[in-house]
C-alpha cells in the first residue's frame, strides 16, 4: 500500500465515526433559563460542515415588509462594518489566527471546517462604500486603507478612526467624507497575539470617547495548552484612548467575538462563543451586559456555577464567582455579530439587539446560518429570539452565506456582513412598518439589481 493511502485511513476512519452520530434532541435554549443537559463527552463531535453554493438570483430572506439587497460584493472576506456619520460605510475584510495544531482530531477538524468556509484570500483591508444620492446603491466601492493584519473591531470616535487587528489596536486620523486613509495608522497598543487560536478582536468605544473597549479570545477550547498560554486571553480590556494604558475589565469570556454599547447607557454588552466537545446542545453561546470586575466562569464554569470537569486543577472559589449570562442564544450558533437596534428599523424590530451567527460545524442538524433580532422591555432581553435574515443556509445543506457582524444604520437599515459569499447585505424597512414621523423615513428600497434583487416575502 502507497504510504499516501496510509495517511488517508486515519481521516476515513474519523468520518466514518462522525457519521455514526445521531441527531441532537431539540431543547429550548433561549433566554434567561435554558434547558442544559448532562455533558456528552465523545472521540469527535457531530461534524456537519456547511456546503457552498452560490447565491445567483436568490437573496436572503427577511419579514414582510422588508427588503434586502446586496450593496457589495467581491470582497476580501467581510467580518465587521461600520456606518460613518455621513452615511458612509466601511468594512473590516480579512482572516487571522495562526494556532498550531495540538492533536489528529485538530487536524481532521480543521480539514473538514474548512470547506464550509470561503476560498478568498484575506482581504487585509478596511473598504468604504458610498450611496452618493441615497438610493440604496452604493456606487461607490474603493479601498480606504490596506495592509492591515486581520482587522475586526471598528470604533470611531470623533476624527480618530479605531481599528482592532488581530495583533494591535490602531488609529487613523479620519475627516468627514473622506474615502482613502490620509497616512499609516499609529499604534495605539499592542493586543494580545500569541499562538490566537481566537483571532478577532472586537471592539467598542464608551460614549464620551474616553474609553475603547477589547475583546480578546482564549487560546484553546478548554485550557488543552495549557493556563500559561491563556495568560492576557478569553477577557475584555478597557483601554484609554488617549495614552493606550489598559487593563482588564472583565474576564472568564471564552470567545467575546462582537461589542456594543446600549444606547443612552454606559452599559456595554458581548456575544459570546461557548466552550464545544461535551455535547451539541452544550454550552449555549449567550448575550450579556458585562459588568466591570465580573468573571464569567471560563474556563473552570459555564452558564453559571455549572463546573467543568475537564479543567484541572478545579477552582471552587473561582466557580462560586461565576456570574450567569443574561440571554442564551442556543448551542454552537457562533454569534459573531450584535447590534442594538433604532426605532427606524420600525414595528417590533425597533427595541432590541440583532445578533449575526455565523453557524454551528459540530452539531446535527445545523444550527444558526441567520440573523436574529433579541427584544427587549425595560432595557433588558424579553421573549424568545425572532429569525430576521434568513435563507443563506437551506435544508438540502446548501449554504450560499454566513453572517458575521451586523450594524444598524440610524437613518433606517441594518448592514449585514456575509464571510462566505463575501457580500455586504442591506434590509430595509418599507414605509408600512417605518417609525413614526417624528423619526426621519427609512430609504426606499433599492431596484432589484440582476445580481441580487430585492426581495421581501
Amino acid at each position: 500500500m502507497k504510504i499516501s493511502s496510509l495517511k488517508v485511513l486515519p481521516i476515513a476512519a474519523a468520518v466514518m465515526l462522525l457519521a455514526s452520530c445521531g441527531k441532537a434532541p431539540d431543547l429550548n435554549q433561549y433566554g434567561a433559563s435554558p434547558e442544559l443537559p448532562s455533558p456528552a463527552r465523545g472521540v469527535m463531535p457531530d461534524m456537519i460542515i456547511a456546503k457552498p453554493a452560490a447565491w445567483g438570483d436568490q437573496v436572503p430572506t427577511v419579514p414582510q415588509g422588508y427588503s434586502v439587497t446586496a450593496i457589495a460584493t467581491d470582497l476580501g472576506i467581510p467580518r465587521q462594518t461600520l456606518v460613518l456619520p455621513n452615511g458612509d460605510i466601511l468594512v473590516a475584510e480579512g482572516r487571522g489566527g495562526h494556532a498550531p495544531k495540538l492533536k489528529p482530531k485538530d487536524v481532521i477538524a480543521g480539514k473538514i471546517k474548512a470547506k464550509g468556509n470561503t476560498s478568498v484570500k484575506s482581504g487585509n483591508r478596511l473598504t468604504l462604500l458610498r450611496d452618493a444620492d441615497g438610493d440604496g446603491k452604493y456606487e461607490l466601492k474603493t479601498v480606504f486603507a490596506d495592509n492591515l493584519d486581520a482587522p475586526y473591531g471598528l470604533a470611531l470616535v470623533g476624527n480618530n478612526l479605531y481599528v482592532a487587528n488581530q495583533g494591535e489596536l490602531v488609529r487613523f486620523d479620519y475627516q468627514a467624507g473622506q474615502t482613502h486613509a490620509s497616512g499609516a495608522p499609529v499604534k495605539v497598543t499592542d493586543l494580545p497575539s500569541a499562538i490566537n487560536h481566537h483571532w478577532t478582536k472586537a471592539l467598542a468605544a464608551s460614549p464620551d470617547g474616553r474609553y475603547l473597549y477589547v475583546a480578546i479570545g482564549s487560546n484553546s477550547n478548554i485550557t488543552e495548552r495549557g493556563m500559561t498560554a491563556e495568560v492576557d486571553r478569553a477577557r475584555i480590556w478597557q483601554v484609554d484612548a488617549a495614552t493606550g494604558a489598559h487593563k482588564v475589565y472583565a474576564t472568564g469570556l471564552r470567545n467575546p467575538t462582537a461589542l456594543a454599547i446600549q444606547p443612552g447607557t454606559d452599559t456595554l454588552w458581548v456575544v459570546v462563543n461557548e466552550r464545544d466537545e461535551i455535547g451539541p446542545n452544550l454550552v449555549p453561546d449567550y448575550l450579556t451586559s458585562v459588568r466591570e470586575g465580573g468573571f464569567y466562569g471560563w474556563p473552570y464554569a459555564y452558564w453559571g456555577q455549572h463546573v467543568d470537569t475537564r479543567v484541572m486543577p478545579q477552582d471552587p472559589a473561582k466557580v462560586a464567582a461565576a456570574i450567569k449570562p443574561d440571554y442564551a442564544l442556543g448551542s454552537h450558533v457562533a454569534a459573531l455579530g450584535v447590534a442594538f437596534s433604532a426605532p427606524t428599523m420600525g414595528g417590533r424590530f425597533g427595541d432590541g439587539v440583532f445578533v449575526g451567527e455565523h453557524g454551528s460545524w459540530n452539531r446535527n442538524p445545523p444550527v444558526g446560518y441567520k440573523v436574529v433580532f433579541v427584544p427587549f422591555h425595560d432595557g433588558r432581553p424579553s421573549g424568545e429570539p425572532i429569525d430576521f435574515v434568513t435563507g443563506f443556509r437551506t435544508e438540502d445543506g446548501k449554504t450560499r452565506g454566513r453572517p458575521v457582524g451586523v450594524t444598524v444604520d440610524p437613518r433606517g437599515a441594518l448592514i449585514v456582513a456575509d464571510d462566505l459569499s463575501n457580500t455586504i447585505w442591506r434590509v430595509t424597512p418599507t414605509a408600512a412598518v417605518a417609525a413614526p414621523a417624528a423619526t426621519p423615513p427609512a430609504p426606499a428600497a433599492s431596484s432589484p439589481a440582476p445580481a441580487a434583487p430585492s426581495s421581501a416575502p
